[in-house]
């Protein structure tokens, strides 16, 4: 019997509807994100307002929706006031969390300005300081960016020259809050009372705000899951998310255990549903928490350290800028699998981070900008990716890893249009043979394949460089047929597929 894999999709099995928030992602005044990333006044694509016109293009079609904002790290030493008003009068700042110079000459105005660039799909996701600063602060932030006016702040940003409130629906409620590495760090009894405290607080001003709870930092945190159990005691009723975080990267070597990343990152996102669902079963609670998974991405952290420790306060430094292989790509696309396969529960997630820093898009200062190999599974994902999740239950051959034991060659799912449309997205974790594919399709009336695009090369170290910015593209994939209800697909080894059907 030959190799293969095979599942069943039926339009009355599913998982849930995507939420557009899902395809996010995150600018953090971290290396060179900001400056000489989407913001370079002397570049010649530069606008008025000093954003690349190469890059905007770039986010547009990478198809990004909230965008979290300034940070990650960088939030828990942030004054907001030093980025609002006229930028020759900004104070330049320590950032403590990468050993950089912070020069607030791109704020909280610019940003939104950005965003409005970017178009209506995209949404600000706001962080504040909880870390060096607290309650006072954040409401202090909330009046200048979303009250109308007639108040000491609201009256501030008009003179500012932003007379319309900024409308900031979703805020992040700190970041990492458990992590030794984080300014002002606490525990999780003491995050807990300061999260409800600060949630609290801001609903007085607006009830309808959408709020995010920190979470542990990530699944291998000692802290992990006990942190939720003890913040989400005290914030359960008073927020509306708690966040996420995971990384990866290929380790000594071991490529099989990194191909299989997601299920790391399935087992976090259930893991963490489970005891979202105790702490409300245990509170008599009929509300559900939603999560915001709201970093993610492939990162070869372990290099990070040395790189932040050896900087004497630059400016915008060449920070965290991994340039992606064809093998990070397919891991990223299979990392958009899991997110999409959970997506009744992850309602939020940013990619960390947007351009230059460990992101989908590079540039350089003065000259072009180009999409990583990370690029295009994103984009295809975000522009195909809307509707309901079908349930995708896989029958595949399995390979052998040191880190998650026996795992399925095939990671897949897909997803119902509204418009009747079904797209099937898949990852081939074999390194070396094609994957036979199967799929029976039940009640959903598709007569035609419209697409079978594929990211593979023979070189799973190929990537898209200054020098080559198209070495690696998405290519259609012949012979993929739909007869009698079933589709019938080879993946490539080593493969991100999008098979589209109408």
């Amino acid at each position: 019997m030959a190799r293969s894999a095979r599942f069943t999709l039926h339009p009355g099995f599913a998982v849930g509807a995507v939420d557009p928030r899902l395809f996010g992602s995150f600018v953090e005044h971290l290396g060179r994100c900001v400056y000489t990333g989407i913001h370079e006044p002397d570049h010649p694509t530069a606008d008025e307002a000093g954003l690349r016109g190469d890059v905007l293009d770039l986010i547009r079609e990478l198809g990004v929706t909230a965008i979290r904002y300034p940070g990650g790290n960088f939030v828990s030493g942030y004054k907001w006031e030093d980025s609002v008003g006229p930028v020759d009068e900004r104070p330049r700042r320590l950032d403590l969390a990468w050993r950089s110079t912070e020069s607030n000459r791109f704020g909280l105005s610019e940003f939104i300005d950005f965003l409005k660039k970017v178009g209506p799909q995209a949404e600000p996701m706001m962080a504040v300081n909880l870390g060096t600063r607290g309650v006072a602060e954040a409401l202090e932030l909330q009046e200048y960016a979303n009250h109308p006016s007639g108040t000491a702040l609201s009256d501030l940003r008009a003179a500012h020259g932003d007379k319309d409130p900024f409308g900031i629906r979703l805020w992040c409620l700190g970041n990492e809050m458990d992590g030794p590495w984080q300014t002002g760090h606490k525990t999780a009894e003491e995050y807990g009372r300061l999260a409800a405290t600060t949630a609290r607080a801001m609903r007085q001003i607006d009830p309808d705000v959408e709020l995010v709870a920190c979470g542990s930092s990530g699944q291998s945190m000692d802290t992990f899951a006990a942190w939720e159990a003890t913040v989400l005691a005290e914030t359960y009723d008073v927020v509306d998310y708690v966040s996420l975080h995971a990384y990866y990267e290929e380790l000594d070597g071991d490529r099989d255990s990194f191909l299989a990343s997601a299920v790391d990152m399935e087992s976090f996102i259930e893991n963490v549903v489970a005891t979202c669902d105790h702490v409300g079963a245990r509170l008599k609670s009929k509300k559900k928490l939603h999560l915001s998974f709201d970093e993610w991405n492939v990162w070869y952290l372990s290099k990070t350290e040395a790189e932040v420790s050896a900087l004497d306060w630059p400016q915008a430094p060449r920070l965290l800028e991994d340039n992606y292989t064809v093998t990070d790509a397919v891991v990223f696309g299979s990392l958009l699998i899991a997110l999409l396969r959970h997506a009744d529960r992850v309602t939020v997630a940013c990619l960390a981070q947007l351009v230059n820093v460990i992101a989908p898009i590079l540039t350089e200062p003065g000259g072009p900008a180009w999409r990583q190999t990370t690029f295009f599974p994103f984009a295809q994902a975000s522009r195909h990716g809307r509707g309901q999740v079908l349930d995708v239950r896989v029958d595949s051959p399995t390979y052998t890893t040191a880190k998650y034991g026996e795992v399925p060659l095939l990671h897949a799912t897909a997803v119902h249009g509204e418009d009747g449309t079904v797209t099937v997205f898949a990852v081939n974790r074999d390194q070396h043979q094609p994957l036979p594919l199967e799929v029976a399709l039940h009640g959903l009336e598709v007569t035609e394949v419209v697409e079978h695009s594929a990211l593979a090369d023979a070189d799973p170290e190929a990537r898209n460089t200054l020098a080559e910015p198209e070495r690696v593209l998405p290519h259609d994939v012949p012979d993929t047929a739909l007869a009698d209800g079933t589709l019938s697909a080879v993946l490539e080894p080593l493969s991100w597929n999008v098979i589209r059907l109408r």
